[in-house]
């Protein structure tokens, strides 16, 4: 750790820049946890590969000498100078200084994507916009294999929990229905410069070819579970009411007992697969 530790202290010290926290800034300094995430992410010269959030390069490095091709998505300019200069003889490495949810992340698969066969995002995500990285990479059916990040520990739990279990929120249920998710590794908030209040972990999803439950409509099915979820502590009798999902009680009623589940029930303790059938 001490090699990357200095390494990035000199490049924070000989571009004068520090961690820009409105952006999340971490620099990432364990070469273990570095390995860990290129190792699972099975990076080959038949991938083209998307980092977003690339920071220093630290992580770009690594999958410049594994992958086919690189796009490296950096929102900061301080550090485009930094990657530029770092990678500049890398004819596998494309940068783009733009903020990711504003790009058009297919057409930029289709431009770059030449002869390589798998698409994957492997990145150490700012902890401030996680979830929406990840809804958009979901939701808009990015056509991608996979994705490995590294993400605040709290918010990987959510994500990888099992819809009606535990620690789940109505984002479990749009991961797990577009992906097989999988912890990989708990990472301490010391492998970081500056060190993060929080602990991190790095996750997988692996994309599924079809969503894991057939829903006839998409739009209503996870309009359901953001309602049931929008007041956890509700029952799911009043969610469905309080949601818009239908007109009054009697008819949450009559539609919870048609699917009989109890109507003291509450959305957190269904599976996905008793979501789908309200459809």
């Amino acid at each position: 750790m001490q090699g990357l530790l200095e390494e990035t202290k000199f490049l924070m010290k000989k571009y004068n820049i520090s961690a820009n926290k409105s952006l999340g800034q971490n620099f990432l300094v364990n070469e273990e946890v570095l390995d860990k995430i290129v190792e699972c992410s099975n990076i080959n010269k038949e991938d083209l590969i998307i980092e977003i959030g690339p920071g220093l390069g630290t992580l770009t490095s690594k999958l410049l000498e594994k992958a086919g091709k690189v796009i490296a998505i950096e929102l900061d300019e301080k550090m485009i100078k930094i990657l530029n200069d770092r990678f500049y003889l890398y004819n596998n490495f494309v940068l783009i200084n733009n903020d990711v949810l504003k790009l058009d992340l297919n057409k930029l698969i289709e431009d770059n994507r030449e002869n390589l066969k798998k698409v994957k995002i492997v990145a150490n995500l700012p902890y401030y916009i996680t979830t929406p990285i990840i809804m958009e990479l979901l939701e808009k059916r990015i056509n991608i294999d996979s994705i490995t990040v590294m993400i605040q520990k709290e918010v990987a739990d959510r994500l990888t929990a099992i819809p009606g279990e535990k620690d789940t929120g109505a984002v479990t249920y749009c991961v797990y229905y577009y992906s097989e998710p999988e912890k990989i590794l708990n990472v301490s908030n010391q492998s970081f410069v500056p060190e993060p209040k929080v602990e991190s972990e790095v996750i997988k999803l692996n994309i599924r070819n079809t969503p894991i439950v057939e829903v006839k409509d998409e739009k209503l099915f996870f309009k359901i579970i953001k309602a049931s979820f929008a007041q956890r502590r509700k029952t799911l009798l009043n969610a469905l009411c309080n949601g818009g999902i239908v007109e009054n009680k009697e008819k949450a009623k009559e539609l919870l007992a048609k699917l009989d589940l109890d109507q003291n029930i509450r959305g957190e303790n269904l599976s996905i697969e008793q979501f789908a059938r309200f459809i």
